[in-house]
């Protein structure tokens, strides 16, 4: 018999000075029995940078198929932004470039994320519409500590650096920029 996701809710409140963006995002995120805290702490991450009144998480680790972890879609239903966490095969990134205006991928994982980009870096870095986002292994550490069954999250985004503040922790990282697309630097 197959094991139920995790439902986690998380009140994530959202003070990007960098975009001028505020808002308040209540997420129920369903947890896959083999995403990590560390997984879903770097999608709630991922959510936050990207934050939209219309940004909304895809089917997840349980689906098969070609929809992106997060999506920002316009009116009529085509993607905007697409959004993956770790290290998605380059074929895949490829075709999010082709089927979204701006892809991100939110890298993490140590050294297996620096293995990954060596690896995918040249083909990477022809797509014009990709950015790749690094979050270094102490941090997601950090946050993955952060993680109940239902808690707030405060995160505030000024000048390039984040804060994470829940009820029992608070954390300070600065997401590394690898590639930029041109979108994403207009």
């Amino acid at each position: 018999m197959a094991t139920n996701a995790t439902i986690v809710k998380i009140e994530l409140q959202i003070s990007d000075m960098d975009r001028h963006y505020y808002a308040n995002h209540p997420l129920t995120l369903a947890q896959h029995p083999s995403e990590t805290p560390q997984r879903l702490m770097v999608r709630t991450l991922a959510f936050a940078l990207n934050a939209h009144e219309r940004l909304e998480f895809g089917p997840g680790l349980s689906a098969e198929g070609e929809e992106p972890e997060i999506a920002l879609r316009d009116y009529t239903g085509d993607i905007e932004l697409w959004i993956d966490v770790g290290q998605p095969d380059e074929s895949r990134i490829r075709k999010a470039c082709g089927r979204s205006r701006q892809v991100v991928v939110v890298n993490y994982g140590g050294n297996a994320a620096d293995l990954w980009w060596d690896k995918n870096a040249n083909a990477l870095q022809r797509l014009k519409n990709l950015s790749v986002i690094d979050i270094d292994s102490a941090s997601v550490e950090a946050m993955a500590a952060m993680v109940e069954r239902s808690f707030r999250l405060d995160c505030q985004i000024q000048d390039g650096e984040v804060t994470l503040t829940s009820d029992r922790d608070s954390l300070s990282l600065t997401p590394r920029l690898r590639l930029e697309s041109a979108a994403r630097a207009a």
